[in-house]
């Protein structure tokens, strides 16, 4: 089974990290407001980016993952700018330090 980690972007352009098995049904229930909590009020939601994983786990720490990244480094994950996640983890990491 696959399963797969997605961003949305909601019609206040808001973002929302999520995973699913079945990624065209969760977009739908997303859209539909059939899912209660975020995504509810923020209808339309557009579908930027999704990733599969092998296994739940894996799926759900990636979502974890982007969870806590900001808006810069899920916009540098969504064009695939790799360079520039690298770049923003970096300057992350060093806030920290």
């Amino acid at each position: 089974m696959a399963f797969h980690v997605y961003l949305l972007r909601c019609v206040d352009h808001s973002y929302y990290v999520g995973h699913t098995d079945n990624l065209e049904s969760r977009i739908a229930q997303h859209q539909t407001g059939e899912l209660p909590g975020y995504t509810a009020t923020r209808r339309p939601v557009m579908l930027l980016k999704s990733e599969f994983f092998a296994t739940r786990e894996e799926a759900l720490a990636a979502e974890r993952q982007l969870k806590g990244w900001g808006r810069a480094k899920k916009e540098a994950w969504v064009k695939g700018d790799f360079g520039l996640l690298k770049q923003l983890a970096k300057k992350n990491f060093a806030k920290r330090a």
